[in-house]
């Protein structure tokens, strides 16, 4: 029983690792990207 729950707590570090990776990283491509499209906009 004890395992169970240390794998579970494990688990859910290891996704909220990775998720709080991705959601920086993430947000940082998308403000690029914004930045790039209206740029393209601008120059028409």
């Amino acid at each position: 029983m004890a395992k169970k729950i240390l794998l579970l707590v494990a688990l859910i570090i290891v996704m909220f690792s990775l998720a709080g990776c991705q959601t920086v990283q993430g947000l940082g491509e998308d403000v690029t990207w914004v930045g790039e499209k209206g740029a393209e906009l601008l120059e028409q």
